[in-house]
């Protein structure tokens, strides 16, 4: 059976689809399947024409915007890159972005699709102060939607939270599958270590979505009621200025350590003692299964998929957003108690093992895959 997963950002880019589709490819490898990648360079732009026209909705309407502009045109790119690029016959396209599954539809309608939506990009906007919510790019974005269920023979999404999210913009909100992000279980391996300081970690997009002002302020707090830490942030994005000039003013330069980008993360993750992330938004999280998987204990907020990660009190710790006390308290409990902090990183390592392995992710999609096969002519 021949497959395309169609991706939008190159593979090596930080994300949940990214730390998952190439690692998949391997568990692809066999007599029975062949399973290709295709994706849209970074350099590619302004270079497609067509006409852009959606069953479902009128998106000229929306055109005065220029987000609106930019994801149209970055369409017509994906459509142009395409053509360029694709020759091969496939059974089945598993499209993993909103632009790649649409493009991929409009050149090949006979090829059975997949659309899986990993995360709420108006949400991200919304937070991060783009966009508006409920403006035309909201309202654009929303649309979009209903009409990648329109073309898609098969819609899904990584968390019951992204699902129930997606209820009011599509027709048919109970056929949405449910498959949540799976890591290849040989990429994190616990190393046993002892810090005599706690260091505490986040992986992320310096954004404000991910609440990394809040963290600064809670460990502004920890540090006022006299704990050592380290805070260790990998990542890069627009607020790291913002965040660095924050963690002065707090008077916690001294103890927060800012990495920038980092391809592999997961080499040296499982040396730090406690992954914390207090997002506003997060359709599933994968950097959380990701920190169980190393061994860290777990501290997030209960928005999205996260708390279908987290079982607050069991497997990590579990806050409400935009609570910096709250946070702090959280991270004072952890760190005050290595025994505590110990049975909450195994059993979050447990529950990753057995629930977001790649192997059971692979073995899931390869029944839903086997139900497009084409049938064999003899």
């Amino acid at each position: 059976m021949n497959l395309l997963q169609a991706l939008f950002f190159p593979p090596e880019q930080p994300g949940g689809v990214s730390s998952m589709i190439p690692y998949l490819q391997e568990r692809f490898r066999s007599s029975r399947w062949d399973m290709d990648l295709f994706w849209l360079p970074k350099r590619i732009r302004n270079k497609g024409r067509e006409e852009i026209v959606f069953e479902t909705f009128d998106w000229t309407v929306y055109g005065e915007s220029p987000v609106v502009q930019k994801y149209i045109q970055t369409y017509r790119d994906y459509i142009w890159w395409t053509k360029l690029r694709m020759s091969k016959q496939y059974d089945l396209i598993h499209a993993h972005h909103p632009i790649a599954g649409l493009a991929m539809k409009k050149i090949y309608p006979e090829i059975p699709l997949i659309q899986t939506l990993h995360s709420s990009y108006e949400r991200e906007l919304i937070l991060n102060g783009v966009i508006e919510e409920g403006g035309l790019e909201h309202q654009f974005l929303v649309s979009i939607y209903r009409e990648l269920e329109h073309v898609s023979d098969r819609l899904m999404t990584v968390s019951r939270a992204f699902a129930d999210y997606l209820t009011p913009y599509t027709d048919h909100p109970a056929g949405i599958g449910i498959i949540p992000n799976g890591f290849d279980e040989k990429r994190f391996k616990p190393v046993p270590h002892d810090n005599s300081i706690p260091q505490l970690v986040t992986v992320t997009r310096l954004v404000p979505a991910k609440g990394l002002d809040i963290l600064f302020r809670a460990c502004a707090e920890l540090k006022n009621r006299g704990h050592e830490y380290v805070l260790h942030i990998i990542g890069d994005g627009p607020s790291r200025g913002e965040l660095e000039s924050l963690a002065q003013e707090l008077g916690i330069y001294n103890e927060t350590i800012f990495y920038g980008y980092t391809l592999h993360p997961e080499e040296f993750m499982p040396f730090f003692d406690i992954f914390v992330l207090p997002s506003r938004a997060e359709a599933f999280g994968s950097v959380f299964a990701e920190a169980a998987l190393s061994c860290l204990a777990l501290v997030g907020t209960n928005v999205g998929g996260i708390p279908e990660q987290i079982e607050d009190g069991v497997n990590g710790l579990l806050v409400n957003p935009d609570d910096q006390t709250a946070l702090a308290d959280a991270l004072e409990k952890v760190i005050s108690d290595p025994g505590y902090r110990y049975e909450l990183s195994r059993s979050a390592w447990d529950k990753a093992k057995s629930q977001y392995s790649l192997t059971r992710v692979a073995n899931e999609l390869k029944k839903i895959y086997l139900q497009y096969q084409p049938e064999t002519k003899g």
